[in-house]
Order: C-alpha cells, then structure tokens, then sequence
C-alpha cells in the first residue's frame, strides 16, 4: 500500500501597499492592484481544505480560494516589530546589514529569522501528517522559509528566493520526505 500524500500549495498573499513601496509590512489590507488582481484570478486549484495567516492580507486573498478558512497563528508573517512601516534605507546601517546576515537578529519588538523558521518548522511537520490537499495563502516570507526547509538549505538562502504576491509554490510530502514541485508561479 502506498504511503499518504500531502500536497501543500503556498499562495503568496496578493499585493499591498508595503509591497509596492518596499516598507516592512504591518497587518495591512490589499491595494488597489492587488485587489484587481485577486479578481482575474480563475484557475483556483483543488483543495480539500484552506488554511490562512491571520493577517488582513492573508485572510483577504484566502477568500478567493473558499469559503470555509482556517486561519492558523503559525503561518503569520516575520514580526518586524517596531520596523513595521519603514523602508530598508530608514535603519542604520548596523541593523540593515545585521537582518541581511545574521539569522539570530531581532529587529526591535520583532522575531528573528531563526524564530520564523522554527514556528514554519513545526506547523511543517504537523501538516506533513495530514493527507490531502492544503491551499495555504501567507506572506513571501513563510512560502521562502517553507522552500528553504523542504530544499534543507541553510537558512542564509531565504534571501535567494524571490516570491512575487499572488503566486503559488507546491511541496508535497510522502514518506517522510518533502519534495519541492514549483516555486512562485503567477496566478495571472
């Protein structure tokens, strides 16, 4: 007999105002563009359940893939804490170079990106244990440090992936193995 198969689709949340103009992101709604994107989308894939982050963005883009979302705390967004609304360029150099190279960094009020892994990590395995098909739809930041985790790369390669808003990354899991499937198509 075969082992279960848990097919997991990542949608990066669709675009926001943060987004478009390169700030760290607090619970925000989509903009305009996004919202009009969400709108062409047609091609929904199959899902047997929809899970959310609980963010606005998350929960908004959630709402084109079903009607019954469970939103669930561990698919949250990287806490950026007191960096919420500032650019790159607004932090001292110190603190842009230490979040671009060390892991273990805590933007003020923030999460760290070891943090993050560890709460991906652990949501991860447990829906690794669920068979079926799960459409999650989070922030860029989770769907890279689920390829990350699946690929077994250093954490270093989060900031070598570039997930665009309203696309879809597929990892999929059977014996106790993950295996990436695609990473960042666009909807439209």
């Amino acid at each position: 007999m075969p082992a279960p198969v848990t097919r997991l689709m990542l949608v990066a949340h669709a675009r926001t105002d943060a987004m478009r103009t390169g700030r760290f992101p607090g619970d925000e709604p989509l903009d305009d563009a996004g919202l009009r994107d969400l709108e062409a989308v047609t091609d929904l894939p199959r899902a047997d359940r929809v899970l959310s982050g609980p963010e606005t963005r998350s929960i908004s883009t959630a709402q084109v893939f079903g009607t019954e979302i469970s939103v669930e705390p561990a698919l949250a967004d990287i806490d950026y804490g007191r960096w919420s609304g500032l650019e790159m360029t607004d932090l001292p150099d110190a603190d842009a170079m230490a979040w671009l190279s060390d892991p273990a960094f805590v933007p003020p009020g923030g999460e760290s990106l070891d943090a993050l892994f560890s709460r991906v990590e652990k949501w991860l395995s447990a829906v690794g244990s669920t068979p079926g098909r799960t459409l999650t739809v989070t922030s860029p930041a989770v769907v890279r440090a689920v390829v990350v985790l699946v690929l077994d790369a250093p954490i270093r390669s989060f900031w070598r992936i570039d997930v665009s808003p309203l696309t879809r990354t597929s990892v999929s899991h059977r014996g106790g193995v993950w295996t990436v499937g695609a990473v960042a198509q666009k909807f439209v």
